[in-house]
């Protein structure tokens, strides 16, 4: 599948490139026929993942994903998250940071939404990063379909909140350019926290009827 218009000739890099979301939605990007930097702490670790996915894809550090990207998608833990975009603000300025991460607890009954002092991961990476574009997208998709080889579509909408129109619509086109997945405006930023949250129901769910399941806005 090929990218929109406004996609052609970006790059876009992936803090976190090595964990499960991150190289499952690399791969689905260089799928489309985009650049990829994959980031990691360990930049030869993310160079050796680079190199097992199809398409342009390189591995480096975080910073180097960072830097060299024009669209960077952050997909590191929870408990990272703050100190990392920290460091990387001045390589992430003018640059549209979209914020994938979902701030969850697990214990014996299961996932559940953790508190956030700015509302949202990506309030707190708005709050960071004041020189970026802050975008909060692909809380809900499987990384298990992301990384299926043998699977051509992925069926799920995506939630993309924020408060700059233009980074919006880029990440909506960024979303669509996954076969099958629709990018779907979802509100402002202030809005993240409950869409982060609903990751732990679909995790309820996941767990209960054993799926991968998405999200599907109906009426759009």
């Amino acid at each position: 599948m090929s990218v929109s218009d406004e996609l052609r000739g970006r790059t876009v890099g992936v803090l976190g490139g090595t964990g499960p979301q991150g190289r499952g939605l690399a791969r689905r990007f260089a799928a489309a026929g985009l650049d990829v930097v994959l980031g990691s702490r360990d930049a030869g670790r993310a160079a050796q993942t680079a190199a097992a996915l199809p398409g342009r894809v390189r591995g480096g550090s975080n910073a180097d994903a960072a830097g060299q990207a024009d669209i960077v998608v952050v997909a590191v833990p929870w408990d990272g998250h703050a100190e990392l975009l920290t460091t990387l603000a001045p390589a992430l300025a003018g640059k549209i940071v979209v914020d994938c991460v979902n701030p969850l607890g697990f214990d014996k009954q299961g996932a559940y939404a953790l508190p956030v002092a700015e509302g949202s991961a990506a309030q707190q990476a708005a709050a960071i990063l004041i020189g970026s574009r802050v975008v909060a997208a692909f809380h809900h998709v499987s990384a298990v379909h992301l990384e299926d080889p043998d699977l051509d579509r992925v069926d799920t909408d995506v939630l993309v909140l924020g408060d700059d129109r233009e980074a919006t619509d880029l990440v909506r086109e960024l979303a669509a350019a996954i076969p099958g997945v629709r990018g779907v405006y979802g509100g402002r930023l202030r809005n993240a926290h409950q869409v982060e949250a609903f990751t732990a129901n679909l995790i309820s769910v996941n767990r209960r009827y054993r799926a991968h399941a998405g999200l599907r806005v109906t009426d759009v």
